[in-house]
């Protein structure tokens, strides 16, 4: 007959796993993500990417990831396609390198701006690019300043929208008087200007727009909604591309009798002829911030370049403590 344990000499173990930050750069904008593992205090593991001849890309991370939470950096810029790709390559690595929570952060979110069929027979890039993040296997996305807030609700797991806005109204804190006026350069941005005139304490303006049918690229400015004669603008955007509608309303306001106009924007996308379009505008001054790698060709006199660093690190930060994102903006991250 066995005797049974005596019971108060059984103990019970509490095991407390070990929690790792692996944080990982792609190729698309190397400075920006030293710059948020400068600001964690971390150092950027290596993905060791690579090309086949015929151009195919290899992936094998030096250290191990096995039940690491892995942060993959990689912002969506041209070649947008190459940059896609070469993120998800990571992401199916570290999930085959038994990643514990892998969380894909995309300052510029690419093919942003289809998302919705505007006519038929069109696709709906942004949910496609939401579908290929999550059959790769990422388990969260990390944004900043989307195109269009629906894009959430592309994605079945969590996705934390981040804003530059702190950024760029702390510049605008720093270097402008009180008359200024924020202007949205189209309908589609009039929200997103409301908020900057609240917390700026300053009037609103609205540039009305419009796209011929069947083009891209191509806008005109129609007339604009609010005082602006006399005053300092400043026109508000989440992108420039070409410029095209962010110079339409600029020389609309010129023609309106505004004293002095910047251009602010997240996203330095410039595609040509972005570059001698906002030359030749009537802006003094042209803001943006680093989600994007600025090539040397691109850059001018009256344009300055802001960091994101800290945000999207202190995001990364809250993300990997369990701690919320939106108390870092105060809870109006919203689109």
């Amino acid at each position: 007959m066995t005797t049974s344990p005596d019971l108060a000499s059984v103990r019970s173990v509490e095991v407390i796993p070990t929690r790792r930050l692996a944080l990982v750069s792609g190729r698309s904008h190397p400075e920006l993500s030293e710059a948020i593992a400068d600001h964690l205090g971390v150092s950027l593991s290596n993905a060791n990417l690579r090309e086949f001849a015929n151009g195919e890309v290899h992936c094998r991370f030096d250290n191990s990831l096995r039940g690491s939470d892995v942060f993959i950096i990689q912002t969506h810029c041209g070649p947008v396609n190459d940059t896609l790709m070469e993120q998800l390559i990571m992401v199916d690595a570290a999930k085959r390198a038994s990643a514990k929570r892998i969380t894909a952060v995309c300052p510029y979110y690419g093919y942003s701006r289809q998302d919705r069929k505007s006519t038929g027979r069109e696709p709906i890039t942004a949910k496609l690019v939401a579908d290929m993040l999550q059959a790769a296997g990422v388990d969260r996305v990390v944004s900043v300043d989307l195109h269009s807030g629906q894009i959430q609700g592309f994605f079945d797991l969590p996705f934390d929208h981040l804003t530059a806005a702190p950024v760029l109204e702390g510049y605008l804190k720093k270097h402008v008087g009180s008359d200024i006026v924020v202007v949205a350069p189209d309908a589609g941005r009039v929200k997103v200007a409301e908020r900057y005139s609240q917390h700026l304490g300053c009037d609103l303006a609205l540039v009305h727009k419009t796209r011929p049918r069947g083009t891209m690229n191509q806008v005109e400015a129609r007339h604009v909604v609010g005082e602006v004669a006399g005053r300092h603008c400043i026109l508000i955007d989440d992108m420039i591309d070409t410029a095209s509608t962010i110079c339409a309303a600029a020389e609309l306001l010129s023609q309106s009798g505004a004293k002095d106009i910047w251009a602010m924007a997240t996203h330095a996308v410039l595609s040509d002829p972005a570059t001698a379009r906002l030359k030749a505008a009537p802006f003094s001054r042209v803001v943006v911030t680093d989600t994007l790698p600025i090539p040397s060709e691109h850059e001018f006199d009256t344009l300055e370049v802001l960091s994101v660093a800290s945000i999207i690190g202190d995001a990364i930060d809250a993300v990997f403590e369990d701690t919320s994102v939106s108390e870092i903006f105060g809870g109006e991250n919203l689109a």
